[in-house]
């Protein structure tokens, strides 16, 4: 891809997507500009990534082929009143924040343009992004393929109509956490049985990581790879009963719902 991507917004979600995409050598650092609120943290990205930085807006807006907003949902009004005028005529406005519409970036540049609402997760930064994508009807199949090109450098993506994405944040934007929740857990259970502590860490994420790829790759339904592991009256029936005693799924179903309520009220 020969087009420059911009970034308004340099926090943690926008630099795991540029070191993302510059760890796939998909971009050249000079293909890239992003702009943070301080100066402190201009000059830390610029290093890090070496990557073109500012603290001007506007600079990334006259800059990009495709406009990635990076910031928070509250200021998307603001941030676009101050470059509306400054995009190029043909410029793809990628928007990365939970609540906010297509309709609303229209709305907010005033006119029709092209727009893509997408919601990445931080893994990006390690190349396992799960990114979600709902583009506008200005979008062309064209369009498409180069922002998922984009997106691939740095994971997967899924296409999803728009009345969906306020249910995204919870299954694959926010579900990191969850699970980064339940590698600290498994690794707090082995260090109580003498594993050392780094040990633990690693033997917990490398489960955690073959369990995926097992359900990513093999296709089979989980509760049958469940049910795979549990040998009759052996030692992991015992723990997924336990599991299941302590209302395991249920307390993750009633905490997707909760972000997904928040991510509503936004």
């Amino acid at each position: 891809m020969m087009k420059n991507i911009g970034f308004i917004g340099s926090g943690k979600m926008a630099q795991a997507m540029i070191g993302g995409m510059l760890t796939s050598n998909m971009l050249d650092p000079e293909n890239i500009m992003a702009s943070a609120a301080t100066e402190n943290t201009v000059e830390k990205v610029k290093q890090k990534y070496g990557i073109n930085t500012t603290s001007v807006n506007r600079n990334v807006a006259q800059f990009a082929d495709v406009l990635i907003l990076a910031v928070k949902p509250d200021l998307h009004s603001t941030i676009i009143e101050e470059i509306k005028t400054e995009v190029k005529q043909d410029v793809i406005i990628v928007t990365i924040a939970a609540g906010i519409t297509l309709a609303n970036i229209e709305t907010y540049f005033g006119r029709k343009i092209k727009v893509i609402r997408t919601m990445p997760n931080t893994p990006s930064l390690v190349g396992e992004g799960m990114s979600v994508i709902c583009p506008n009807e200005l979008i062309s199949e064209e369009d498409i393929k180069e922002i998922e090109e984009l997106f691939h450098s740095f994971g997967k993506t899924e296409i999803l109509e728009e009345k969906l994405m306020d249910a995204v944040p919870a299954i694959s934007g926010s579900s990191p956490a969850y699970i980064y929740l339940m590698i600290e857990a498994m690794a707090d259970g082995g260090v109580r049985q003498g594993i050392p502590r780094d040990k633990a860490y690693r033997l917990a994420s490398q489960a955690v990581l073959g369990a995926a790829k097992m359900v990513l790759e093999t296709g089979i339904h989980p509760g049958a790879l469940k049910d795979n592991v549990c040998t009759p009256g052996g030692a992991t029936i015992e723990a997924v009963a336990m599991l299941e005693k302590s209302h395991f799924r249920g307390a993750v179903l009633a905490a997707m719902e909760s972000c997904t309520e928040k991510i509503k009220s936004l």
